[in-house]
């Protein structure tokens, strides 16, 4: 079991581009940097450790020598090295059954047929729960289609995992094609970080070359409210949504006193389904970026548009890691896969959704999200911090069967 109080020893900085985005470090490994990074939106995850607690033995042995036999048969198995422990790190099942993944999937449901992309750090393929992943990847910073981990933090092999992952731990939609693009590299001192510019052509590369029917987005920046024009990944995921592909984002982690009441970029584009973060008891995480009821122009936002649109398990999640390793993650970066994850099953049983190039299609969907989200206060239609409510996917599912959409 997690708790909050695990998360007291880190620190948090501004970004040297604009104090009001705060970053979760560890203070004794970590630094910061300029430009994106996926630690503005997925918390520097941590090594899993397992605890091994000795059972107390209720029979006493009153005999001293069959209490030293027992004693040298031990030493005789571990000297031979017959006897051999090993204890699983925990799991974060609780997050997979809350958004309806369990049930889904026991309708037969996997993803199969569907594309995913991520743009992420990349993924280290040689973790035994990813060994089976049906994979197209691309380094944006050599060309190479060897697929590698970038990131010193897994940040990328922990958001496939959550995805993907089919051995101990089972992932949301195993069944998908997945795409992952590697955009963002470490950046010498443990973070990762990744030119715009570069993170526009991984995901231009996800719609035109890969095609793909989701793209997943665990990364985020900050728009400038006082330019008048858009970055280079609002316009390659705008080109994105224009032919028909959903695009998931991150709502961003600078919630707290400071939040300056704007979702992260590309979040913020109308379309796009924008993303906050809940724990295990199904509360808000405070971590979660505000959303706003107006957008970067002023205009006032509608539904099913407002931001952010949806909240999914993203506290203290155990994932895949590099090396076979497990580790712990919080923020909306893991919340954001749940619900790319939830929309792969929901595409693969309703196929017609995909490859329809009518935006109305998308907001359609988006509609239906709205509907069957579950609020977390009775009564409010809509949260800045936590949009419409908690993710469910059978409700999801259910409304998009109910209306006569796409």
């Amino acid at each position: 079991m997690w708790d909050d109080n695990e998360l007291r020893g880190v620190d948090f900085i501004s970004e040297p581009s604009d104090h009001r985005i705060m970053s979760a470090v560890d203070p004794t490994t970590f630094g910061h940097q300029d430009g994106w990074r996926s630690e503005v939106i997925g918390w520097a995850p941590e090594p899993v450790m397992v605890i091994s607690r000795p059972r107390r033995n209720k029979q006493r042995i009153a005999n001293v020598g069959i209490f030293m036999l027992v004693i040298l048969i031990f030493w005789a198995i571990w000297r031979s090295q017959f006897l051999l422990l090993e204890l699983n790190p925990p799991t974060s099942e609780w997050a997979f059954e809350d958004v309806g993944a369990r049930d889904l999937q026991d309708s037969g449901l996997t993803g199969e047929g569907v594309r995913v992309c991520m743009v992420d750090t990349g993924i280290d393929v040689s973790h035994p729960d990813l060994a089976g992943v049906d994979l197209v990847f691309k380094d944006f910073f050599t060309g190479s289609s060897e697929p590698i981990d970038r990131g010193k933090l897994s940040h990328g092999t922990m958001m496939a995992g959550l995805l993907v992952s089919d051995g101990y731990l089972n992932g949301v939609a195993p069944g998908v094609t997945l795409g992952m693009a590697a955009a963002l590299d470490d950046d010498g001192e443990g973070g990762n970080s990744g030119d715009e510019s570069l993170v526009a052509n991984a995901i231009e590369w996800c719609w035109k070359t890969f095609e793909a029917d989701i793209i997943s987005l665990s990364l985020g920046g900050v728009s400038d409210p006082n330019t008048d024009s858009n970055g280079p990944t609002v316009n390659a995921v705008r080109l994105a949504l224009a032919n028909g592909v959903f695009v998931i984002s991150s709502a961003g982690n600078d919630g707290g006193a400071e939040d300056d009441g704007r979702v992260a970029t590309p979040s913020n584009v109308r379309e796009v389904i924008s993303v906050g973060a809940l724990d295990e008891d199904g509360n808000a995480w405070s971590g979660s970026s505000l959303g706003a009821s107006t957008d970067g122009e002023g205009g006032i936002r509608a539904n099913p548009h407002l931001k952010p649109e949806i909240s999914a398990p993203g506290v203290n999640l155990i994932s895949t890691a590099a090396g076979g390793e497990y580790y712990s993650s919080t923020g909306t970066s893991d919340s954001t896969v749940f619900v790319s994850g939830i929309l792969a099953l929901i595409l693969e049983a309703e196929p017609q959704l995909m490859n329809n190039t009518d935006l109305d299609c998308i907001e359609d969907v988006k509609n239906a999200l709205m509907q069957s989200a579950v609020p977390l206060e009775s009564g409010v239609e809509h949260d800045l911090r936590w949009g419409y409510g908690a993710l469910n996917g059978q409700n999801w599912l259910n409304e998009i069967r109910s209306s006569d959409i796409c």
